[in-house]
């Protein structure tokens, strides 16, 4: 017997106005701890799935977002059912019945809905299979909650005997008095949670409601091909009716399990009090009791002399309620819905656009990023501090040539980009020292000193000098005395050719001599030199790279780019050979995009685009995030994220947004858009960032490191790049000015 456990995502919450609206009903908010009832449900019924079943969550088309959203939050898979238009709980148990028959003909459905509160997980789950045992026999079993008290907020449901039973009837929500008889007479709360057979259900509904079936049966099969499947049209045409009245009080098969663990709908303002944990935010009472207070951060709520109401604050709205009223705000509801009709729903923030986004990131970096890194990560000798405190103190370490090099070229950008700050200091400071202490007498660059600047590795990395070079062009750019600084760079070139193998490719020092990466760098020295007005050696190394990432970087079948080879150029055994980074797909793209329009190569332009795509399969979440590493099946290796995948990201989509048409430019533009927001992420308000982004949410506690600021800058740059062509954006043009 395997169980499909089905959460309803059906209900506008009235009765919790301001808190729950139509856009945001109350499943989705947290009124009895930190999570909100539905993500409480999915907590409480997943493990029910684990022995081969499916979740299934089924809720309307417009709170897809808050659905994705808290199943991702929490960490659970499940399959989405989203209805077109509301048609009550009948036509949504439904689809879900026959999405199960489709998958297992054995299936056994557990129906519930997303918004009750049950603290005891355990008894709730004991009582499911209890109840599956009935079901997996053909019954439709529902579990009836032994009453605490009577209550005219359920109805109720009369069984024939004790345990599992069969039912004698079904009533409707009662009066008080009325309820009292009832609980006399022995009638359970009916929960509202069916568990029953997948076939017995639909065939069920074949008897006693054909066209909720037939409705549902072709809404499905016309559901949109995507993993969240939307309901076809068809759904539509289903008649508005809830389970009771279409099955339940129909059937032959009803059961009712009695239970006797604490339940409750949490429908109105007094079954949020009774639970204990609903108060939210700042108050402070005074001469006050039995209260429930409510109100957003940054609100503080102060009561004097009153007893057992509700204070509710929302942005927009304020409910004072008589918790013994608590049934009654529905009435006030209608009221406000004819007479102030804008404060009847919730309208969620839009997600920030790439323009709002890319004008706060200049901001950010004017005001924030540029002076705290120049004015602290910079000593007065002109060497780059390796990384800074969240709190902005530079961290002494030993000082690699990489990061002195970025930094020159971070700042040489700022200063192209009009930035008015001390970016001249930083780049001709910088570069003193760069010649000082890390040049070597043959002209190429050791890789590490001391944190007092003395050698403690000689090694001259190719991806150090591919920065010293990059490093060098930018401050050519700026700099009104450019000196010798090409020569210095030409030297650097004519330098590593001592390193080259037959067939192009360089040999890097340390433990992964034959990798991808260090060309990839040298790539960009030498287009940013072409670009530049540098000479010709440089465009030829550049078209001798590319060709080389085509004919070995680049698997041929799969189109992605490989990390590390043996020393034939094949690739790498085992997990080495399959790594896959997409920020690297990522900045390969970007690379053979700006080839190409060296070029007019459309060779180039393609595997780009074919990069671009590999990437975008390392790019997770409901808030996407492009991951560290997949394998060469675009399967993740693990959740972390960095922060530099995150800039790559961005730079590629813009540059391949300039070079696409209409619906793919579209997608592109949307995606970075995504990137600047997880970028957002990681960047704090202080001018520092976060690096490492664990697979759970949340960052390793450590340091900023200096060498993300070149990957902050460059992707600045190329949003100041995509933004001038303001036709194809929309943005303003930017600049640190």
């Amino acid at each position: 017997m395997v169980l499909y456990p089905v959460i309803m995502c059906g209900g506008a919450g009235t009765r919790l106005w301001p808190a729950s609206r139509p856009s945001r009903p109350k499943q989705f908010i947290p009124l009895a701890g930190n999570r909100s009832l539905f993500q409480e449900t999915v907590l409480r019924v997943a493990p029910l799935a684990a022995e081969g079943g499916r979740l299934i969550v089924v809720g309307g088309v417009g709170h897809r977002d808050w659905i994705l959203d808290q199943l991702e939050e929490v960490g659970i898979d499940a399959q989405v059912l989203l209805e077109p238009q509301a048609r009550d709980s009948a036509a949504a148990m439904a689809a879900a019945a026959i999405w199960t028959c489709e998958h297992d003909a054995d299936g056994v459905n557990v129906f519930l809905a997303s918004d009750h509160h049950v603290p005891d997980n355990v008894a709730f789950r004991r009582a499911v299979r209890e109840a599956a045992s009935g079901a997996d026999g053909g019954r439709i079993v529902t579990l009836g909650v032994k009453p605490t008290a009577p209550s005219s907020a359920y109805g109720y449901i009369k069984p024939l005997g004790r345990g599992l039973s069969d039912v004698e009837a079904f009533r409707e929500k009662p009066d008080g008095e009325i309820a009292a008889g009832y609980i006399r007479a022995g009638y359970l709360w009916n929960s509202g949670n069916f568990i029953v057979r997948a076939d017995a259900l639909v065939r069920e509904l074949q008897q006693h409601a054909p066209d909720v079936e037939v409705a549902a049966r072709q809404a499905l099969s016309l559901a949109s091909p995507e993993p969240v499947l939307v309901l076809g049209d068809a759904f539509c045409r289903s008649p508005k009716i809830s389970i009771d009245y279409a099955v339940m009080e129909r059937t032959e098969l009803a059961s009712v399990l009695e239970v006797d663990f604490a339940w409750s709908d949490l429908g109105a303002w007094d079954s949020i009090a009774a639970t204990g944990e609903g108060d939210f935010g700042q108050h402070i009472l005074e001469d006050s009791e039995g209260c429930l207070i409510r109100a957003p951060e940054g609100t503080i709520v102060a009561a004097l002399g009153v007893r057992n109401v509700a204070i509710v604050v929302e942005a927009d709205a304020v409910l004072v309620c008589d918790l013994s009223r608590a049934q009654d705000v529905k009435r006030v509801v209608g009221r406000v819905g004819a007479a102030f009709p804008q404060h009847l729903d919730f309208h969620r923030p839009a997600p920030e656009t790439l323009g709002e986004g890319a004008t706060r990131f200049s901001e950010w970096l004017r005001l924030r990023a540029l002076p705290l890194w120049s004015a602290i990560g910079q000593q007065s000798d002109g060497s780059f501090a390796e990384a800074l405190t969240l709190e902005g103190r530079p961290l002494a370490a030993n000082r690699r040539t990489r990061v002195q090099a970025r930094q020159i070229w971070t700042y040489a950008e700022a200063g192209r980009l009009g930035w008015n700050g001390g970016w001249s200091r930083a780049v001709s400071s910088g570069i003193d020292v760069l010649q000082a202490s890390y040049r070597r007498p043959d002209g190429l660059y050791r890789t590490l000193l001391s944190s007092d600047g003395a050698p403690l590795d000689e090694a001259a990395r190719v991806y150090d000098q591919a920065f010293i070079m990059f490093g060098l062009e930018a401050a050519r750019s700026v700099e009104s005395s450019p000196g010798d600084l090409e020569a210095l760079a030409v030297g650097v070139r004519e330098g590593l050719m001592a390193c080259r193998m037959a067939n192009g490719a360089f040999v890097e020092e340390g433990e992964a001599p034959f990798q991808a990466n260090a060309h990839m760098h040298l790539l960009e020295a030498c287009l940013a030199w072409e670009e530049g007005g540098g000479d010709a050696g440089w465009a030829v190394l550049a078209d001798e790279l590319v060709e080389l990432a085509r004919q070995v970087f680049i698997d041929r079948e799969g189109g992605f780019l490989r990390e590390f080879f043996t020393e034939d150029w094949r690739p790498a055994a085992g997990e080495r050979g399959r790594l896959v980074e997409p920020g690297h797909q990522f900045e390969w793209a970007w690379l053979l995009a700006r080839h190409a329009r060296l070029r007019a190569d459309a060779g180039s332009r393609a595997l780009a685009f074919k990069l671009y795509d590999w990437g975008t399969r390392g790019v997770v979440g409901r808030a996407p995030v492009a991951l560290d590493a997949i394998d060469d099946q675009g399967r993740p290796l693990g959740g972390r994220a960095r922060l530099w995948p995150q800039t790559e990201w961005l730079k590629a989509s813009l540059l391949l947004a300039e070079e696409a048409q209409d619906g793919e430019r579209r997608r592109l533009l949307a995606n970075a858009a995504d990137a600047m927001r997880a970028l957002w992420t990681y960047l704090t308000p202080e001018g520092a960032w976060r690096d490492k982004r664990l697979a759970k949410g949340g960052f390793i506690n450590e340091a900023a490191p200096a060498s993300s600021f070149y990957h902050i800058m460059a992707a600045f740059a190329q949003l100041e790049a995509t933004g001038r062509r303001e036709e194809l954006t929309g943005m303003h043009q930017l600049s640190l000015r």
